[in-house]
């Protein structure tokens, strides 16, 4: 009977402790304290000095460091679009997640789990600064410190085995380094189509702090003892494993293969001949040569050689014209007179749209010469000659397509080039107070290896944009060659002074033989305070 009653008395004891401490969890997540204040709030210049010192965490970046800027326009415009914003959000979330959930729920023994209720609340996000960084490479780089205690109201509802249970996200407070999230956004590469970026890349600089307020049956979870600090550690490991710096989210906004207009294959035109060519000297015939060019392209023009007193030539010249997009670019023919003084006359043009060629299949084409592309105009009815090209586009295969990961990545060089040499590339970026005593039209003239390249000249700008690229095929690295590289300004206006030097600058090539690539802002020599962006490349076939 003792043992019996021993037995009963620690049942007893047991569902005792239990029961009070069930009993006990309700009555604290339910039971609403009575006796809280509302914050007292003073003016700032009534705080001691304990307390501003506390404060100073909590003052915004811009105020703290002079290269955080001041924001509060995105915050006024943020605050007006937030409720737009909101709804767009939650539907763009909702859609992304429902589709990930109806996966996964089989696995658990769940029959469904649903979005009752899903808003981020009245509060937006509120930007205490931001800092820009400037780079000479296509990427724009900002640093964002966002402060954001949300309001939202998410309940998630789930029902398995006949039981149906809701989950409610109630408050959200974001934040990071000194109470701020502390990131890092590169919009990258910079392109000449809408929105002028390819991808967003975002990085956490610090580990951010989340804090929340989570009900399960309409209980607060995160008043349990000791389980808030365990879930708040786990979600900061969680999100710093996936995005702290180094390691990034990247949202890509653009295709990259069309955004960044990188080689899909090789045009190879052979000119062959020429017919009925209308000479334009008035004593003698004419001296035809061709300038052979793909639409939207930045590198010169291919030249054949000049057949002299001529109107019928023959050159049977190959070239090679990488191509960027066979659905929208075309290979354009201009013939011209040659001119031993003076301009050149233009006898003729025409274009073929490359979306007309079958790959890998040659293709003999005979086209009259005209004097522009517009139908309309009258002149184009005269008769010009003839031009007989043959064309064949080869489009790479897939392990030969450039890798889009980074923009600044070094291409192959193209087929034909030497096997211990390799092409260089110099892409001539933009001018920076280039200035002349006469006249301000500058362009770019490279010398190098006794070849001369040039870009098209920008009219009175000091800070002239060339962005145009230039090709060299060598037999063998450039490893002890420099390249001059020289801003000059002309005008047929100034006749005493038609041609002045604004600066120029002599580079060393063997560092981009080792780097493969160097993209840097070069300051001219005789000039005063001009600058020259040059981006250089070595490509080679292996």
């Amino acid at each position: 009977m003792g043992f019996l009653s021993t037995i009963l008395g620690f049942w007893g004891f047991g569902l005792g402790i239990t029961m009070g401490l069930v009993i006990g969890y309700f009555l604290f997540i339910y039971v609403q304290p009575s006796d809280v204040k509302d914050p007292e709030i003073r003016p700032l210049v009534e705080q001691d000095s304990e307390t501003l010192q506390r404060m100073l965490p909590e003052i915004p970046l811009w105020v703290k460091n002079p290269d955080y800027d001041r924001v509060d326009w995105l915050n006024k415009f943020l605050q007006y679009m937030w409720p737009y914003l909101d709804k767009a959000i939650c539907k763009t979330a909702k859609n992304i997640a429902t589709p990930i959930i109806a996966e996964q729920i089989p696995k658990y023994k769940i029959d469904a789990v649903e979005f009752e209720t899903l808003t981020l609340g009245s509060l937006p996000p509120t930007f205490q600064g931001m800092k820009v960084y400037v780079t000479d490479e296509k990427e724009l780089i900002m640093e964002p410190s966002v402060k954001w205690a949300a309001n939202p109201n998410i309940i998630v509802a789930a029902k398995a085995f006949g039981l149906r249970a809701t989950v409610q996200v109630i408050e959200i407070s974001c934040a990071g380094f000194t109470s701020f999230c502390f990131a890092s956004i590169t919009l990258k590469p910079l392109v000449p189509s809408f929105p002028c970026f390819a991808k967003i890349c975002v990085s956490l600089m610090e580990k951010p702090h989340v804090d929340f307020g989570l009900k399960l049956v309409g209980a607060d979870l995160m008043a349990i003892p000791g389980l808030y600090r365990v879930v708040q550690e786990i979600i900061k490991d969680q999100v710093a494993n996936m995005y702290l710096w180094p390691k990034t989210l990247e949202v890509e906004i653009l295709d990259p293969a069309k955004a960044l207009k990188r080689p899909v294959g090789v045009l190879n035109v052979k000119v062959l001949r020429a017919m009925k060519l209308k000479k334009k000297d008035l004593l003698g015939a004419s001296d035809p040569y061709v300038k052979i060019k793909l639409t939207e392209d930045k590198l010169a023009s291919k030249k054949t050689t000049v057949k002299h007193k001529n109107l019928n030539p023959e050159w049977n010249e190959e070239f090679n014209l990488v191509v960027k997009d066979p659905e929208t670019q075309a290979v354009e023919f201009h013939v011209y007179d040659w001119e031993q003084v003076g301009k050149h006359d233009k006898m003729g043009m025409n274009v073929v749209p490359l979306k007309e060629l079958t790959p890998e299949e040659p293709k003999v084409l005979t086209f009259d010469l005209v004097k522009n592309m517009d139908q309309n105009d009258p002149q184009n009815e005269k008769a010009r000659g003839q031009l007989v090209v043959e064309l064949t586009y080869k489009p790479f295969k897939d392990e030969d397509l450039p890798s889009f990961d980074d923009a600044n990545d070094v291409q192959k060089a193209p087929e034909g080039t030497p096997a211990g040499g390799g092409m260089l590339v110099v892409i001539v970026h933009e001018g920076q107070d280039v200035e002349g005593k006469y006249h301000t039209n500058p362009s770019v003239r490279i010398l190098f290896r006794g070849e001369e390249k040039r870009t098209k000249p920008v009219k009175k700008s000091r800070d002239p944009r060339w962005e145009e690229e230039f090709q060299f095929t060598m037999e063998e690295p450039p490893t002890h060659d420099r390249m001059h590289v020289e801003v000059v300004s002309t005008s047929s206006r100034n006749l005493l002074h038609p041609k002045e030097s604004l600066g120029y600058v002599d580079i060393n090539l063997a560092d981009v033989v080792s780097n493969k690539r160097i993209n840097e802002k070069y300051h001219l020599i005789d000039s005063k305070n001009g600058r020259l962006q040059i981006e250089l490349q070595w490509r080679t076939a292996s």
